[in-house]
């Protein structure tokens, strides 16, 4: 009497059992050795007025750090040996309540370059446990924001008082580098609900009437726009193009994290096209347009250590002047 069994049974088993160490697989893959891989990015930007130098702009994001992830802050400290002009700092520094040591730990040797930053959700509540199926399904917009159980005051001292930096928390600021005058605008975060896209435009407007008393025509004419958030909110995004940004910098999205390969991000973690997930592209909204760049970010969640098929970045965009 034979033991096989009937063939139409054995091959969805190898089938199941070929899918399932796969998916182990990836998942070690995912954990274990992408998720540690950063990788620096280089992107050219025509955003700058004809004649202007370049201006080398180093854009960090997500990093969620944890006092232990030694390696990610000597990572970004080796980074300050590119010597940017301009550090953008779009948020989710902090990833654990003592994460703020290695955020301090990680930005040693930045304080005499210029930056500019704004919070993420993960840098006033710590991270929770989730279930990461609800991740997938659906975008978490429109969370609720609650009081705060993270160090955000030191985070934002050593930050303002440390290095010296612009906060961008739905305020304005200004600097000039290399004789281009970077005027910048940007909310706290939209993911929570913090961003004020309505305190905008008094701000704006206060700010240029104040150029208009310090400038001549030809400081006017090499000014550039920015706009700073977190969170890449299609209602953001167009809130900074309405309000003239030529260039829109942002992370949250992490690039997706976990991608498909030739497919791309299942998610965003927000409304954005899953197509502007990360990297340089063009926001359009009213006849107008903006170079937006969404950084996938540094870290993951300490309950979410995993990424596949989308490498953990910072990059380095050279502003260069724009084609007329």
């Amino acid at each position: 009497m034979s033991s096989r069994l009937p063939r139409g049974i054995v091959a969805p088993g190898i089938v199941l059992g070929a899918t399932a160490l796969a998916g182990a697989l990836a998942f070690a893959w995912g954990s274990l050795v992408e998720r540690k891989m950063f990788t620096l990015r280089r992107v050219t930007v025509p955003v700058l007025p004809a004649g202007a130098e370049p201006i080398r702009v180093l854009h960090v994001s997500d990093l969620h750090m944890a006092p232990w992830q030694r390696d990610k802050q000597s990572w970004v400290r080796s980074l300050a040996q590119l010597r940017p002009d301009l550090v953008v700092d779009t948020g989710d520094n902090l990833g654990h309540e003592e994460g703020i040591d290695g955020i301090e730990a990680a930005f040693a040797g930045y304080e005499n370059i210029p930056g500019v930053y704004v919070n993420g959700s993960n840098d006033y509540h710590g991270p929770l446990r989730k279930n990461w199926l609800r991740y997938l399904i659906r975008h978490s917009g429109g969370v609720k924001d609650t009081p705060a159980d993270l160090d955000t005051a030191r985070l934002e001292r050593f930050f303002r008082d440390g290095l010296g930096w612009i906060g961008l928390n739905n305020a304005v600021g200004s600097l000039t580098i290399k004789g281009t005058r970077l005027d910048f605008f940007g909310v706290d975060d939209p993911h929570i609900g913090r961003d004020r896209l309505d305190r905008l435009t008094g701000l704006i407007d206060s700010q240029q009437d104040e150029e208009t008393l310090d400038e001549d025509a030809t400081d006017a004419e090499r000014t550039v726009t920015v706009g700073v958030a977190h969170a890449p909110y299609r209602r953001v995004l167009a809130s900074f193009v309405t309000h003239g940004a030529d260039l829109i910098l942002a992370g949250h999205t992490h690039g997706g994290q976990v991608c498909v390969p030739f497919f791309g991000a299942l998610v965003t973690n927000c409304d954005i096209p899953r197509r502007q997930v990360k990297g340089l592209s063009v926001w359009r909204h009213a006849y107008r347009s903006a170079h937006l760049h969404v950084s996938a970010g540094l870290g993951t969640s300490i309950y979410a250590p995993v990424r596949f098929a989308c490498l953990p970045e910072a990059t380095l965009l050279t502003l260069v002047p724009a084609e007329r």
